[in-house]
């Protein structure tokens, strides 16, 4: 501690840190409910269907549409997969539980990235532009979930 700061003051920290009681941590949780692993993969798929459709019928050409679909498969498939290994999760000590998330998560990156690898063999005239367009807009649709959960309520101020 002897690199630190003149104005730190662990001491100050650990005074002011306060458990929550069992009925503060009820009220807590009945304020900010639990988003669904699942709920985020509905929401990723139904933009997969609107960004297909959408990329579909302002290019007019189905080949672009299959390249936003496949796209948004590269996001989708993976999140799938990590959301049932989370789902199949026995409570174990947090160790291991991170080790998992961070070891299924490492499996979604190489599923999303050997998608990508072979987009070219398994989509007829791939269109990269479509395909990245797919993707993006499937991956951003985690925001779109967490913003639009229903359940929250506002803070009094």
């Amino acid at each position: 501690m002897t690199n630190m700061p003149a104005d730190f003051d662990d001491e100050d920290e650990v005074e002011d840190f306060k458990p929550l009681t069992a009925q503060e941590a009820s009220v807590w949780r009945s304020r900010f409910p639990q988003v669904s692993v699942w709920r985020i993969v509905v929401v990723q798929a139904i933009a997969a269907v609107v960004v297909t459709l959408l990329s579909w019928l302002v290019t007019g050409r189905a080949s672009v549409g299959w390249s936003a679909g496949y796209g948004a498969l590269s996001a989708l498939v993976p999140t799938a997969l990590f959301a049932r290994a989370l789902a199949k999760q026995q409570p174990d000590n947090s160790g291991t539980a991170m080790a998992r998330i961070f070891g299924w998560e490492l499996v979604k990156l190489v599923l999303c990235i050997a998608m990508l690898v072979a987009a070219p063999k398994l989509v007829p005239n791939l269109s990269w532009l479509a395909l990245l367009v797919g993707l993006i807009v499937v991956m951003k649709t985690y925001w779109i979930a967490f913003l639009v959960r229903s359940g929250v309520r506002k803070t009094e101020a």
